[in-house]
């Protein structure tokens, strides 16, 4: 792949951790006020827009460590992600129908992340 292709790629995926973030967002604003889906909400929000900031920052890395550990970063909140979305449909705060196609972005999500932290590691070894 060349330098531009790579260059593109990134950019791509920064949009779509973008979208995936602001969907999370929609989301939260929707939440019943309730205790829980509050605790919830705010976790997932935070985990949500954390992969999409880290990964921004990752493709700003001033070296291969530091855009090792900012992807690093991105696997643990993307499927920190997908567990606070896990809980709110398990406890039937929002229904797993309307929480399935968010999973699964967010599923489709960890497993680039993971996929391009190893490759990463492999690189530096």
């Amino acid at each position: 792949m060349t330098t531009e292709e790579k260059i593109v790629q990134n950019e791509l995926f920064r949009a779509r951790t973008k979208a995936a973030a602001l969907r999370i967002i929609k989301l939260y604003q929707q939440l019943p006020r309730s205790g829980e889906a509050e605790v919830l909400g705010k976790q997932l929000l935070r985990s949500a827009t954390s992969v999409a900031a880290n990964y921004r920052a990752a493709c700003r890395g001033r070296s291969a460590a530091e855009f090792f550990a900012k992807l690093s970063i991105c696997v643990e909140e993307a499927d920190e992600t997908q567990l606070w979305l896990e809980l709110l449909g398990d406890a039937n705060i929002v229904s797993k129908e309307r929480l399935a196609d968010l999973e699964n972005e967010y599923a489709q999500i960890t497993a680039i992340l993971t996929k391009a932290r190893k490759t990463a590691s492999s690189k530096s070894n």
